[in-house]
């Protein structure tokens, strides 16, 4: 039986095009990972949806990149991340990867690294890390 995690890698023919819902490139499908989208893995279990893993709440990410900076921006700006957010439901809700939407992502990504270059974490490392600029595709 397949996950749901490789049955949206296959639907969403992630494998071919070589980027995650946020336009970010990975190399092996071992470096993705389910993002719950609408409701957040600790909050399924309450509202009677289980573990959350269900495709209309889910969005593919690499773990190491797109999944790990989405969680940051959620820390430091709530509503870029909920401008992210709905930006890959509609991609979900379109059953595919679309170009409009994830210029939309970029630009917010964009803004939030202009916003928050120079800012460190409480150990005096820089937030936006470097892969999280470069490992994405050119739109």
């Amino acid at each position: 039986m397949k996950t749901i995690k490789e049955e949206m890698i296959r639907d969403y023919k992630l494998k071919k095009l070589g980027y995650d819902f946020m336009g970010y490139t990975f190399n092996n499908m071992n470096e993705l990972s389910f993002h719950h989208l609408i409701v957040p893995k600790k909050d399924s279990e309450a509202m009677g949806i289980g573990d959350g893993y269900l495709k209309w709440n889910g969005a593919i990410l690499k773990q190491s990149t797109s999944h790990d900076y989405l969680h940051l921006i959620q820390r430091i700006d709530e509503e870029l991340f909920l401008r992210i957010t709905y930006q890959m439901i509609e991609e979900n809700a379109n059953g595919r990867l679309d170009i409009e939407n994830l210029k939309k992502i970029r630009d917010i990504l964009l803004y939030f690294e202009k916003e928050h270059q120079f800012d460190r974490d409480k150990k005096g490392r820089v937030l936006i890390k470097r892969e999280y600029i470069h490992n994405r595709i050119d739109l």
